[in-house]
């Protein structure tokens, strides 16, 4: 389990560094370069827009890598959701500003975007399913929160080169090439997380399965479609919250408060690293006291927490940001530690696969595609304190609150059994 952990914690590390690292770009520097005939606001909003077509694409690639993940196997998903991410990533960095080719320039840093989504879509459902199902069902949310830690060094990661590029770099040297070498760093990581997945084994669940479904997605449609909305509904929350916190701070800050780029960063990146380091405590008290009520608590904080942490970040002191930032994404993770437990456990594994997968995906476009879009505009509306963009994730959290009060508890009676042979189920 130590071993299946650690690759499952690096692939989802490199996979979401890669989304993330556009997502950073696209709050500091994509604007400008991309759409440089729009206003400052207006051509952050276009980057923006941009950075929610990976969302949209993530449903797409949860349906076609759950679809090879339930008839193939788990570990073909993670190879090819980790090449075709990869590539893309390392692409995006090729591409031309609009001033060398024009509105090409947009229009293929639109599709690039779309790819990574695609791939991005189809790895979380592979990593976390070939941990859970091999982990021990006393230690199944703990085991399988280590792939839900993979982001948070992503993210750290991403913005980390960022920041050391932007500080030891000129405005015009990181607006000319600077920008782009997170982006190329993606393909050795690529090829750093093929050679840790070389070795993992198939999760034994899926050798089990004697009537593997045809069409996974139809089966999941007509069967499990309540199911799927109810956990999209669910996890919107989350993306709200952390998107709001990590992707949309970043611009209101650096835009709009004129705190640079080195100090916003690091407060981000701060939150995000003690956010990592917590997440498998409270994994584990979700073994202990049940996935759905670690999801619940996490909405009900996210509902209070959202209005203080915009009045502290409008503060613009980096200690106040820092902790307004931290206490939105402590909310965050009390409801994500559990979820590549709770979600495989909610559906049956002939259709694990697609099912999880579709339904966290549909939760990112719920609750991540617009959250960077409507709360820039809900900030150049708004007055010295944006309330309304603390407003919006705390709507949010109130209708995923919802949804997680209308799924059943899955945590498994603690029984000696053999993590082979043992159903994930509750």
């Amino acid at each position: 389990m130590p071993r299946l952990a650690a690759a499952s914690l690096a692939g989802t590390a490199i996979e979401f560094y890669d989304f993330f690292v556009y997502g950073t770009a696209a709050a500091l520097v994509l604007g400008p370069l991309f759409f440089p005939t729009f206003s400052p606001v207006a051509g952050t909003l276009a980057a923006f827009g941009t950075f929610g077509v990976g969302f949209v694409a993530r449903p797409l690639g949860a349906a076609v890598f759950g679809h090879l993940g339930d008839r193939r196997g788990r570990r073909p998903v993670l190879v090819a959701a980790l090449l075709l991410t990869g590539a893309s990533t390392v692409a995006v960095g090729c591409v031309p500003s609009y001033g060398t080719i024009g509105v090409a320039a947009p229009v293929l840093l639109l599709v690039l975007r779309f790819l990574q989504g695609l791939g991005l879509g189809g790895e979380w459902g592979g990593a976390v399913l070939l941990t859970a199902e091999h982990a021990p069902a006393g230690r199944r949310a703990l085991w399988s929160s280590f792939p839900q830690v993979g982001p948070a060094l992503g993210f750290v990661l991403a913005n980390g080169i960022m920041l050391a590029l932007s500080a030891s770099l000129s405005t015009a040297e990181f607006a000319r090439w600077g920008w782009r070498v997170p982006f190329w760093a993606a393909g050795a990581l690529a090829l750093a997380g093929l050679w840790l997945r070389s070795s993992l084994t198939e999760s034994p669940r899926f050798l089990e399965i004697d009537d593997h479904a045809r069409v996974p997605l139809v089966e999941v449609v007509r069967h499990h479609g309540r199911l799927v909305l109810l956990t999209a509904g669910a996890l919107a929350a989350g993306y709200a919250v952390f998107y709001t916190v990590t992707t949309w701070s970043l611009a209101y800050a650096t835009e709009r408060l004129g705190v640079s780029r080195p100090v916003m960063l690091t407060c981000v990146m701060a939150a995000v690293l003690v956010m990592g380091a917590l997440t498998p405590l409270a994994a584990l008290l979700g073994d202990r006291y049940g996935r759905r009520p670690m999801c619940m608590s996490g909405c009900a904080a996210s509902v209070l927490w959202m209005l203080p942490m915009v009045a502290l970040l409008a503060t613009g002191e980096p200690l106040l940001m820092f902790l307004g930032i931290l206490g939105a994404l402590l909310a965050f993770v009390t409801m994500f530690a559990v979820i590549a437990a709770y979600l495989p456990e909610l559906f049956e594994p002939r259709v694990r696969c697609t099912g999880a997968a579709l339904g966290y995906n549909l939760g990112g476009v719920l609750g991540g595609a617009l959250t960077p879009l409507v709360a820039t505009a809900l900030a150049e509306r708004g007055g010295r304190v944006p309330w309304g963009v603390g407003a919006y994730p705390s709507g949010i959290a109130l209708l995923s609150l919802a949804c997680f009060a209308l799924l059943p508890e899955t945590r498994p009676v603690p029984v000696a059994a053999d993590p082979v042979t043992e159903p994930l189920t509750g």
